[in-house]
């Protein structure tokens, strides 16, 4: 079995746990665990807080409206879906009950906690060059309560197994912007963007020498 092949294996025993986990009530509630998305060989990872309803619904990250900017996001900087590999904190929809339809909610920290041998079995498997956090509350877990995205996003930082992480907003954060204040942050998105390019081709290239 080649490399990749492991990669792949353990990518879909790790799907298949998540299928069956019920250590949250979230486990029982959503519709689909949404575990990741993406090749083997990605050397670029992507992590987001957790599914919404239209993720719950189809078993896949980022593919709602959010995932739809998320996708021109990575366009901008020369990369496609296919290149990338996708995954949020937690596996399952975490929601509460308002009237008789679910709403999104954030996850809980015991909820996090309790998916956080999945993630991590992830970024080990997947080994990637770089991490790259939408959202504060994916920064906070790596990263600490103390993290700030408003001062902090675009920065450089050790993640986990020492492989360069870097925040930026999350796309459903952008979505909700208007007029002056969508300008201004997709200046800082783009900076962002721009710098996960850049990083990403020194270490290519360094691979190559």
């Amino acid at each position: 079995m080649t490399a990749l092949a492991e990669v792949q294996a353990g990518l879909e025993a790790g799907a298949a746990a998540v299928e069956a986990c019920r250590r949250c009530t979230i486990g029982s509630t959503r519709t689909c665990a949404v575990y990741g998305d993406g090749p083997a060989s990605a050397q670029l990872m992507l992590i987001g807080e957790g599914p919404g309803e239209t993720e719950d619904r189809l078993g896949k990250p980022f593919v709602g409206r959010a995932g739809e900017l998320l996708t021109k996001m990575l366009a901008a900087i020369d990369f496609s879906r296919d290149d990338v590999y996708i995954a949020n904190t937690v596996k399952c929809r975490p929601t509460l009950a308002e009237g008789k339809k679910l709403k999104n909610r954030p996850p809980t920290p015991q909820e996090m906690e309790n998916c956080r041998p999945y993630l991590d079995e992830q970024i080990a498997l997947l080994q990637p060059k770089i991490i790259l956090c939408l959202g504060a509350p994916a920064a906070k877990s790596f990263l600490g309560k103390q993290f700030m995205i408003s001062r902090q996003r675009g920065q450089w930082f050790e993640g986990p197994g020492g492989i360069p992480l870097i925040v930026t907003f999350h796309p459903a954060y952008i979505l909700r912007q208007t007029g002056g204040d969508l300008l201004g942050m997709k200046r800082l998105v783009w900076q962002d963007l721009k710098s996960v390019r850049a990083r990403y081709d020194e270490l290519a290239a360094m691979v190559q020498l």
